[in-house]
């Protein structure tokens, strides 16, 4: 097969890290192109072809007409291989990074390009900023998902079964070694500090690490968008006197982190894939945190063992200022369904509420950093209220205290090795790539639908989908 991939960039990050794995896994069987916006900064071991127009649109800079964009692509394609590549393969196009990219892959379609369309992330998924309201998505070509919540919402959202490919990610298996390097008492959140992966829950949880084990945060966020948040909460650690190392990977290797960290831990709010999930067992580490059933439920089924992890941390709605809370939060809804033209009634909002605050507590997941700021304070400084928030929270009483379960590490460590790997992924490419060469489809998204199906009251956090400074 003669497969194309397509992205804006090969710089380091997830589609990458992805797009890098695909390779690996396809090089015996495929013959690979690659057309990037950008030139990467790693080569990939195969010819790249870089074509500026697909990269992120640049403030001044104006682009040319999508046609002259789509005969670029369609000559690079040509040129390398004269009876044209079997599939483009095209990743995260859904995202208004490039604003002529939707119109651009029409073109292509409509030049008898075969589109396999891998969507990481939604702009309905909490990214309105990325959002094209004007512009729909391509018809009549194919789609693949990285996890089943996003395949059903798919389904539901116009597209065939025919033409929608689940393909979940391989998992490349951390390589540590046997020796810990490094002397500190921490537990490890090895992440980029984006808003939705919570930070300030992992920090309140530093508040029931046992003695003076301190949280390590891997790296900083890229985005000006996130910087701002996470100044705030290095600025908040600092003042309050936390035992936060923010930054750590720049201090110490990634794998000697890994490899000597007490436990790892993930508080994410919201996630494609989930690799989170899957990667400390292939170090022999215990991970322990927030549960995302969405994601988590394509790992149960291949009989992971996640039952340790937990579902929200409770917290007593009275601690916070309801009616504030309350308003931005409505406001907050109101002005993303405007965003994604969709209607969401007064009543379901009410009643969203109703049911998240039924026990007079709410998941601190769904609090903004001003609401987690104060509630970290507050146990911080208050033991009464520390003790509080245990007895609605158990499993703080002995959270990372416990031991590590050699169990469930072997356990899921022999999971994810069997059923994530690179043999298991390369099966799965080249099945689906057949079926797009095989079947042509007829679909079309409802990009309505689609964004109802995101936007729903009923676990609507802040944190996700605000953007004001606070």
């Amino acid at each position: 097969m003669k497969i194309a991939f397509l992205h804006y960039h090969l710089k380091p990050g997830g589609v990458t890290t992805v797009i890098r794995q695909q390779i690996r896994a396809l090089k015996d069987n495929c013959e690979i192109l690659i057309i990037t916006g950008e030139k990467p900064q790693a080569e990939l071991g195969v010819k790249t072809i870089v074509i500026p127009e697909i990269a992120y649109d640049q403030p001044g800079i104006e682009q040319p007409l999508p046609e002259i964009s789509g005969k670029k692509i369609i000559k690079a394609i040509s040129d390398h291989w004269p009876s044209g590549c079997d599939v483009l393969h095209v990743h995260n196009p859904l995202l208004s990074k490039n604003q002529q990219l939707l119109k651009i892959l029409k073109i292509l379609s409509r030049n008898n390009v075969r589109l396999l369309l891998q969507i990481h992330d939604f702009a309905e998924d909490g990214r309105p900023w990325v959002y094209d309201a004007d512009e729909d998505y391509p018809s009549n070509c194919h789609y693949s998902v990285i996890n089943s919540r996003d395949y059903h919402i798919l389904l539901k959202s116009g597209l065939n079964k025919s033409g929608l490919h689940l393909l979940i990610n391989m998992v490349t298996p951390f390589n540590v070694l046997p020796v810990k390097k490094i002397s500190m008492d921490y537990v490890l959140y090895p992440v980029r500090a984006i808003r939705r992966k919570n930070i300030g829950e992992a920090i309140l949880l530093s508040l029931f690490f046992p003695g003076n084990d301190s949280l390590a945060i891997t790296l900083p966020p890229n985005s000006i968008r996130d910087w701002h948040y996470y100044n705030l909460w290095k600025q908040f650690a600092k003042d309050s006197h936390l035992n936060v190392i923010f930054e750590a990977s720049e201090h110490h290797a990634f794998l000697d982190l890994i490899q000597s960290a007490k436990r790892i831990i993930t508080t994410s709010i919201s996630e494609g894939f989930g690799f989170s999930f899957l990667e400390p067992w292939t170090a022999g580490q215990m991970l322990s945190g927030r549960h995302l059933a969405d994601i988590c439920t394509d790992f149960s089924a291949k009989d992971m063992a996640l039952d340790h992890l937990y579902d929200n941390i409770l917290i007593p709605i009275n601690a916070i200022d309801q009616k504030q809370f309350f308003d931005q939060w409505k406001s907050c809804i109101l002005e993303n369904a405007a965003t994604f033209k969709i209607t969401v009634s007064e009543t379901a909002i009410d009643r969203a509420y109703k049911n998240m605050t039924s026990g007079n507590d709410i998941d601190f997941g769904i609090l903004d950093e001003h609401f987690q700021k104060i509630i970290i304070t507050s146990i911080q400084s208050d033991k009464k209220f520390k003790n509080r928030i245990i007895a609605l929270n158990p499993f703080l009483s002995d959270f990372i205290q416990t031991q590590n379960n050699s169990d469930i590490i072997n356990h899921n460590r022999a999971i994810v090795e069997k059923k994530f790997s690179q043999n298991v992924y390369q099966n799965q490419l080249l099945r689906t790539y057949q079926k797009v060469i095989d079947h042509r489809v007829t679909h079309q998204i409802d990009k309505k639908s689609l964004a109802e199906k995101f936007l729903n009251p009923d676990n609507f956090s802040l944190l996700k989908w605000s953007h004001s400074h606070v």
